[in-house]
């Protein structure tokens, strides 16, 4: 009699843990399986929220199945006490451990509202975007100019929301003292610039920031990737350049950078300067010679004068001989490739083509035929604007 009770016992004991072990097993199919969220949605998580209410909110939006399994998963996982404040994407299907992770990674804004400054040549701007979650794609709000005047209405009702993300960005071929002095106008930073950081040394990229962010820091922190672009790229440049060190690299780099914006063009046009060094030909290029005029502080706005093509400054390669004596920009990673590896051609010379690029030359004679049709090319553009 015993014998079969303890057996009944030890086999109903049996079929607990196995009903237990499939509870389990269907827990973790439900937790780590695709969500029933049907649209992609913006989830913003308030500061000083609880774990328990962050999973009833997503419930009432459709996002989770389970509150309960939910909690129970980010229980499991160590990570309910991770709770990040801020606006995080939910994508469709997303399983509750991508929403866990989601909102307890980073605490970095996946969505909602971006800032970013963007610092150009001609100007700069701010734009104000939002991520459409149904899309997955920003749609611009508001832009405007900082050194316009106050800020639009649309931008100081967002800019202290603890949640909005901030970015600058340097577009190629701006100057030290262009980003130092936009970076001066940016309200949502802090501090004194510092010292004007060399020119070429401040590297063209985008750069996430925190509302107070120093300006002095976020500068250090341009200096720092492009010395890891130039400490990377330099110990692979081609063989026979005539650079002694990187910072030559780096001028030669930035007057690339200033005549061409076609990209595929880079290679070429630092063949052309390469090539003319090595016959002992001066550089003759404008940009040079705008520089030394304006030291990168603006805009010359206008065309050179031949009085000033003539007129001696360090930076005038009409005059001197060889490389200026700093870079004249702050050049991308595309241009410091192409003057570390430039396309091997006998070109000297080259010219605008009407299309936004160049046309290129080996001798004096085929590149007068050029300049010969660009200027007639530029004559047809004029007549036709005047008659509109």
């Amino acid at each position: 009699m015993w014998r079969n009770i303890a057996s009944n016992f030890l086999t109903i004991a049996i079929l607990i843990l196995v009903a237990a072990a499939g509870v389990v097993a269907w827990g973790q199919r439900q937790y780590a399986g695709p969500g029933p969220l049907a649209e992609a949605i913006c989830f913003k998580v308030e500061r000083g929220s609880s774990f328990r209410g962050v999973a009833g909110t997503l419930a009432d939006r459709g996002a989770i199945a389970s509150q309960y399994i939910f909690r129970v998963g980010a229980d499991y996982e160590e990570k309910a006490e991770s709770l990040k404040a801020g606006s995080f994407l939910i994508r469709p299907k997303a399983s509750m451990r991508e929403i866990v992770d989601a909102i307890t990674a980073s605490g970095q804004s996946t969505c909602g509202t971006e800032v970013n400054y963007r610092i150009g040549v001609a100007a700069s701007d701010v734009i104000i975007r939002e991520l459409d979650p149904a899309t997955d794609a920003y749609v611009e709000v508001v832009k405007f100019d900082p050194a316009a005047g106050e800020a639009p209405a649309d931008y100081l009702s967002r800019s202290e929301d603890p949640d909005v993300r901030y970015r600058v960005t340097l577009a190629e071929g701006v100057t030290s003292w262009q980003v130092v002095e936009a970076l001066k106008r940016a309200e949502f930073l802090s501090g004194e610039p510092g010292e004007m950081p060399a020119e070429g040394h401040l590297s063209p990229d985008s750069y996430e920031v925190v509302r107070g962010a120093e300006r002095g820091a976020l500068l250090e922190e341009m200096g720092r990737r492009q010395e890891a672009v130039l400490a990377e790229l330099w110990p692979a440049r081609d063989e026979g350049l005539p650079y002694a060190t990187p910072e030559e690299a780096l001028i030669m780099a930035s007057i690339v950078e200033k005549e061409t914006g076609v990209p595929e063009e880079r290679p070429m046009v630092a063949s052309v300067f390469l090539n003319r060094l090595r016959d002992g030909m001066k550089l003759q290029t404008d940009p040079t010679v705008i520089y030394g005029l304006t030291k990168g502080q603006g805009v010359l706005g206008r065309g050179l004068r031949q009085s000033e093509l003539r007129g001696r400054t360090a930076w005038n390669t009409y005059v001197i001989d060889g490389l200026p004596p700093t870079p004249i920009a702050n050049p991308g990673r595309d241009s410091i490739l192409a003057a570390l590896h430039p396309e091997a051609t006998d070109y000297l010379y080259f010219v605008a083509d009407g299309s936004g690029g160049h046309v290129f030359a080996e001798t004096l004679a085929e590149h007068n035929d050029n300049v010969a049709k660009w200027r007639a090319l530029e004559a047809g553009q004029e007549q036709d604007g005047s008659g509109d």
